[in-house]
């Protein structure tokens, strides 16, 4: 089923009136790319569970998940918002040494693409790129592989991971890091079933370098693993291909034609000191309109309350677009409900500002479906003399959703 066949009784008409937020997590990754969830159901009822309302798909280059996604929160009464998201490179910001979204690697930036067509718009040529990456980073991955299992053999673990295995076991088809991780966890807690034993191998795996997490935490054990044995400097590294990052300018071309919505995620205070791009928040709000971006997110659990206010606030009233999630993209059970850092809860206006931003989106993607044009002009600049059409519009469609849901309960 197409998106625009869950609309088909839906009309414009009339979409005006009353506003009450609802619940959104406009960023939810699903075990397409790496989630803490085993399956989309799994993310869908804990949605339900606790009436997060407005559910947004956000995994890595793909769109595999939508059919998913959409068929199972349509039957929850819960709204989709279908996203992607991209790692790439600006040539320039590199050159500099600029960082921008990534704190570690100059001119490397996260950049997500929000309330995409259904079924996929996308030209043949565009796709392969998609998939020329997803090709790259297997094989990165494979590499890694080798490189955990010469290195089993230096510490005297008798056992090997295999790629097809872990692709085809773990996995949907992308090999991340994280799966990498996963893997070697549970190989380890397969064979070494007493505490004392399991924590024997992983000081002789780590070259007896100590560390914090509780030995039966398989998220944090995790991420020790990464830390530990994955990354930069450590046994099985292997350095990311330029293949693997399209230029920033190709990816927001991407999202364009796949109908989407050009969308910067913010660290902000997530990284002591900011990055250089972010450190002063008027001057990359012009940045990025100069750059044709007028829609933005935030991953509120990264970020304290102030902060975050702060932010969400003046970008919103520069006439972005703005969203929040959580991720979900590393192991362990989490809340899907949107909260700063420390499990601080949004307050009435960060509530009503992430509500405005999804229904905007919302707003796009019916749109979009509908006729080929969203909230976007032919330049890809927001049209904000239509911003409030655009936010009653889509919170029609959602009260639609969720409301259909409750009134067919009720019968």
């Amino acid at each position: 089923m197409s998106y625009i066949e869950y609309f088909k009784d839906f009309s414009p008409e009339g979409a005006s009136g009353e506003i009450k937020p609802l619940k959104v997590n406009n960023h939810i990754h699903t075990p397409f790319s790496f989630s803490a969830f085993g399956s989309i159901d799994e993310a869908l009822d804990q949605a339900v569970e606790e009436n997060v309302q407005v559910v947004g798909v956000n995994d890595f280059y793909t769109f595999e998940a939508y059919p998913q996604w959409c068929d199972g929160a349509i039957k929850r009464g819960l709204f989709p918002l279908l996203n992607v998201e991209f790692i790439g490179i600006n040539r320039e910001d590199k050159k500099s040494g600029l960082l921008i979204n990534d704190p570690s690697n100059p001119g490397r930036i996260y950049i997500s693409g929000k309330a995409l067509a259904y079924p996929s718009v996308l030209s043949a040529n565009d796709q392969s790129i998609l998939d020329d990456i997803m090709t790259v980073n297997n094989k990165r991955s494979e590499e890694m592989i080798k490189k955990m299992n010469n290195w089993f053999k230096t510490v005297g673990f008798g056992y090997e991971l295999n790629f097809e295995s872990i692709k085809k076991n773990l996995t949907n088809g992308h090999v991340r890091e994280r799966h990498l991780a996963l893997a070697i966890r549970m190989l380890a807690e397969r064979h070494y079933y007493s505490t004392e034993r399991l924590l024997g191998f992983y000081l002789l795996l780590f070259g007896d370098k100590c560390f914090e997490s509780h030995l039966h935490s398989s998220s944090g054990m995790e991420n020790e693993i990464r830390s530990a044995l994955l990354k930069s400097g450590k046994p099985a590294y292997v350095e990311e291909s330029p293949e693997a990052f399209a230029d920033s300018s190709v990816i927001k071309e991407i999202i364009l034609k796949a109908g989407g919505v050009p969308t910067y995620p913010f660290l902000a205070d997530a990284v002591k000191g900011y990055t250089d791009f972010e450190r002063e928040l008027h001057k990359v709000a012009a940045e990025l309109k100069r750059r044709n971006i007028y829609s933005v997110e935030l991953i509120p659990a990264r970020n304290s309350l102030q902060v975050l206010k702060e932010y969400a606030t003046y970008l919103r009233n520069q006439g972005f677009v703005v969203s929040f999630g959580t991720e979900h993209n590393s192991p362990g059970h989490q809340p899907l409900e949107v909260m700063a850092k420390g499990g601080v809860p949004l307050d009435n206006e960060l509530m009503e500002i992430n509500y405005e931003g999804a229904c905007i989106l919302a707003a796009h993607q019916y749109l979009y479906a509908s006729n080929g044009h969203g909230i976007l002009d032919e330049h890809g600049v927001l049209i904000q003399e239509r911003r409030n059409e655009f936010y009653q519009l889509g919170n029609a469609l959602i009260k639609y959703v969720t409301c259909k849901k409750e009134l067919h309960e009720v019968d």
